[in-house]
């Protein structure tokens, strides 16, 4: 049995590479750094500075052709400390308040990313 937190998983995690901007409540400006994977029900940022476990960030990305804004608070649920060869250094983040169109495009990019068995 792995180690991996694989097994917790309630969502498949489809590969992302998109830039995540994020803010906490103690920062006024935006931190960006590239999300790893999505899932419909959060997403991985890889950082060498996660925050801790329960922290609520604000969250916003983009879609690479610039079309659509995705938005919302989320809480930083894993933290994988940075240095571990076995596993990137950041934080999975759950998705917590989304709107409607944004959850349905989360799903969406989900969708036609997620391998296939």
């Amino acid at each position: 049995m792995s180690d991996s937190g694989a097994e917790k998983r309630k969502h498949p995690r489809a590969p992302l590479n998109v830039l995540v901007q994020f803010r906490f409540d103690t920062f006024d400006e935006f931190l960006a750094e590239y999300s790893l994977n999505i899932s419909p029900g959060g997403i991985f940022i890889k950082t060498d500075s996660p925050r801790e476990e329960g922290s609520v960030i604000y969250l916003q990305f983009t879609l690479r052709d610039g079309s659509k804004l995705i938005e919302g608070m989320g809480k930083v649920v894993r933290v994988n400390p940075p240095g571990d060869p076995k596993r990137p250094g950041g934080m999975g983040i759950e998705f917590m308040n989304f709107d409607e169109e944004s959850m349905a495009l989360i799903a969406e990019i989900c969708a036609q990313r997620t391998p296939k068995n």
